[in-house]
Formats: structure tokens, sequence, C-alpha cells
């Protein structure tokens, strides 16, 4: 959940961040608004994830707590902020994935390409987050859109779009409008928890159920603020990231014939293994995966969608020559690193055999964050690949595709499609 909370606080553009550090050197000091931070593309980005809890602590602007409220998750620390992520990880974790969510995505997958490809052309972007939506929505908290009586997917996209923009709340402007999405979601989640909370037991057996059963207890361990906010995270963190890495993820497929060949080859073979070839995907078959395992960390390294992750300063540290004073920011800059000609040969390049033979990646390391690192490794990492390789699959063995207009990429500062991606499928014999 915590990337995409970052990349929305920011507006540092990573052209901005990477002429700093070309000017100024791999860790400099500045000032963001009104703020005294540290800038990192270097080791120092390590060391923060792997001190976290002892040198360095999560940490926001006072606009992010505007927009996300007080009672936020990402200014939690310590015995609450653990418990809450293994709250979450008992949905989103491997045991659950394999369990019942791989299924679920692969059923979503396959029926929403099935009915694209009955239209002219498909905005993929918009697409893909409305799936990933009403599929995490529903785990979350049974919610159905065509049984709504409120669209609370357009709730977040309000919320989504004024995240960046300057923080005056007057009607009309963005940001008010990003005020407003977030105050009618929480108003709708709100009415769901108290229309539950006077009834025992659990009655959808979502996530909701779960907070609620929480909340229950003699001595709960969170408030209801933070529960519903934990809720309102999980639902705008789940579909965003992943629906834009995917998005870049074909434009760069499709530019590339060598890589699609080479990852249509894997899917066709677990097709051709099974007695059923329209069966459901199976966990040995995602966990076989080699190729879209590649492709997918490459996705992720080129979209950069974390362009800064934030620490605070415990007290003084001293690193490599310089001094953090205490209670000073530090902005881990991923994209830096990522896009450094010095750890990744022609960086720009879209290559996924650069991770051939690499030891999988299961929490950040000094050349890759793209899901953060340290105590804040994002809880969704394994949710965000499945979705990712599930899409895949079904996309690369039922359909090809062609780009009908878009694509064009924009950083403010993270990623994004400012005339959309539309796409045609066509199914295949």
């Amino acid at each position: 959940m915590e990337p995409l909370l970052c990349a929305a606080v920011w507006a540092v553009t990573l052209a901005v961040a990477m002429a700093w550090a070309y000017r100024y050197g791999n860790i400099f000091k500045t000032s963001i608004v009104g703020r005294s931070v540290v800038v990192s593309a270097d080791l120092l980005n390590y060391y923060v994830f792997q001190q976290e809890g002892k040198l360095f602590e999560s940490w926001y602007p006072d606009t992010f707590t505007e927009i996300f409220g007080r009672d936020n998750v990402g200014s939690l620390h310590g015995f609450l902020y653990k418990y809450l992520k293994t709250l979450v990880l008992r949905l989103y974790g491997q045991e659950n994935l394999r369990a019942v969510l791989l299924a679920e995505t692969h059923r979503a997958c396959r029926a929403s390409l099935a009915s694209w490809a009955t239209r002219p052309s498909v905005e993929l972007k918009d697409a893909i987050s409305t799936m990933i939506f009403d599929l995490t929505a529903k785990k979350l908290i049974s919610y159905e859109p065509s049984k709504s009586s409120e669209d609370l997917r357009k709730n977040f996209v309000a919320f989504i779009r004024g995240l960046i923009s300057f923080p005056v709340d007057i009607p009309g402007t963005a940001y008010h409008e990003c005020m407003q999405g977030r105050k009618k979601a929480m108003k709708v989640l709100r009415t769901m928890m108290r229309e539950r909370m006077p009834h025992p037991g659990r009655q959808n057996e979502d996530f909701f159920d779960v907070l609620i059963e929480e909340l229950r207890r003699e001595k709960p361990v969170m408030t209801e603020a933070i529960a519903l906010d934990l809720m309102f995270v999980l639902l705008f963190a789940s579909f965003e990231t992943t629906a834009l890495a995917l998005t870049l993820g074909i434009k760069l497929l499709a530019q590339n014939p060598r890589v699609l060949r080479a990852l249509t080859e894997e899917h066709e073979a677990i097709v051709s293994s099974r007695k059923d070839r329209d069966a459901g995907l199976t966990w040995a078959e995602y966990k076989s995966m080699t190729f879209t395992s590649q492709v997918t960390l490459e996705i992720v390294r080129l979209a950069n969608i974390v362009p800064g992750i934030f620490r605070k300063a415990l007290q003084d540290i001293e690193f490599k020559g310089y001094t953090i004073p205490a209670g000073w920011g530090v902005m881990v800059c991923p994209p830096a690193v990522h896009l450094n000609p010095e750890i990744y040969e022609d960086p720009l390049a879209f290559n996924p055999w650069r991770w051939q033979d690499k030891v999988e990646i299961t929490g950040g390391t000094k050349h890759f964050m793209a899901f953060g690192g340290g105590l804040r490794f994002c809880v969704g990492t394994d949710l965000s690949k499945v979705l990712m390789a599930t899409f895949i699959h079904c996309l690369v063995t039922k359909y090809s595709w062609r780009t009908i207009r878009g694509g064009n990429i924009v950083r403010t500062p993270g990623l994004s499609f400012p005339d959309g991606f539309h796409v045609q499928l066509f199914p295949k014999n």
C-alpha cells in the first residue's frame, strides 16, 4: 500500500530528481514544501530501510495528513503497524493467494478480456483499473457495482486525480474533488461498518468481517477510525499501481516482439501440458512462469511508479561522511537507482533477460526497491505479481492486439497516460 501513497504526496519529477543528483551528487539536502529533506540515490536507500524502527521511521508531511486523515495507516509505527500488517497478510499473503485469490483472479481476467474483445477498442488503463477494483472490492467489502447505489470506484478516481494538485480546497479544483472523493468513499465504508457491527458473527466472509471481529474484542487494538482508514487505503492502493504497471507492460510488449514471442511460448507450453486447455490456472503453473517473473520485474523497474519513499531521522545520523540531523526527512529515490547505468546496463531498454539467473526477489534490495523495502515492504507485492502474471497469461494465450491510439507517457510525478492507451483485441483461433 505504501508505494502509491508516497508517489501521491510529492510532486518531484524523475527528471528533476535525476538532474539534482547529477548536479549535487547522490546524497544532497534540499527543502521541499518548506521541510528540510535529504534526497538519496545512493546506498543510503538500503540503509534507511534496514534501520527503520531504529534510526528512521515512516514520515509524511502535513499535506499528506490533510488528504489521508489524521488516523492514516501510513503514520502508524511499532506494534500497531505490525499487527495491521499481519491482518492484511491473511488476505494478501501467499496462503490465501494459492487457496482462493489465484482462481478468482483468473476468472476475472478471462471474463474481462472476453468482454473487451467484443468492442472496437478499449482504453486499457481504465479497463484494467475497473477489473482490479471490482475484484479487490468484492474480497474486501463484498462490494458489487451492479448491486450498489453508490459508484465507489468513481469516488476513488476523483481522489486519485487530485492527489498531486495544488492544495486549495475550493469547489471546481482538482484538490477539492480529491477531498470530496475521500469524504464520500469514507461515508460509504462507515455506513457499511455500522450496519454490520450490531450483528455477531461473520456475515459476508470478507475482510470487513475480519476488522469488525477485531473491533468487537473486549480490548480492541485498533479504533474504528483506523479500521476505516485501513480499508480505504487497501481499496485505493490495490488497483491503481498494478493497473498502471500492466498498461505500461502491454505497451512495452507491443514494442518488443522478441519479448512477446518468448512470453507467449512460455504460456502456450503451460496450456499445452494440461488435459483441459481451458482449465483454471494452478499455483504450480503460476510458480513455473520463470520468464513471466523476469518480465514483471522489468516492467516495474521501468514503470517506477514510486518516485519517492519517505522516512524521518530519529536522531543525528552519520553516513559516509554525511550528517542527517534528527527530525529531517529522507527521500529515498528508487528511479535514480533503477535507471542507473552503473547498476543496469542500458537502463532504458526493456530487457527481461537481465533478470535471468537472479535470486528471487522477496524484499527490497540495494538495487531494486519497486515495492519498497524493510519493515514496510509492500504487503500487496504477491497479489500484484499474481495479478500481472495471470492477466498476461490470459492475454497472450487467447488474444493478439493492436494499438488504436494514445500510449503517450507523462510523469507528474507518477506514471500516467494522459491520452489513455486504446487497443483492439483479436481472439486467437
